[in-house]
């Protein structure tokens, strides 16, 4: 089989810089959700991840990944608020925020 992904065309995207604070602000969401269901599956804290020992180095505060780990979750939030401008849907802030 041979896949080849068709993501939504977010090239012409560009966000606003209150929009892209929002996107930093879901990557660190994404990975405290991540870690959370790791920990719930019985995972824990090792230096090398292992999956039959469920051991894995990224179960840490956001702010102590590696920038290749945050990179990854800021790319992950960032295009999906990219795709839902592109979709024509508005991103704004409540106004309770």
């Amino acid at each position: 089989m041979t896949y080849i992904p068709h993501p939504i065309d977010t090239s012409a995207v560009t966000l606003p810089e209150d929009i892209r604070a929002l996107g930093e602000l879901l990557a660190r969401n994404t990975h405290e959700n991540f870690v959370q269901l790791r920990l719930q599956q019985g995972w824990v804290y090792g230096a090398v991840r292992d999956d039959l020992n469920k051991t894995n180095p990224t179960l840490v505060p956001y702010d102590q990944l590696p920038e290749a780990e945050r990179e990854y979750d800021r790319r992950t939030a960032t295009e999906a608020l990219k795709t839902l401008l592109a979709l024509g849907y508005s991103i704004s802030p409540s106004p309770s925020a």
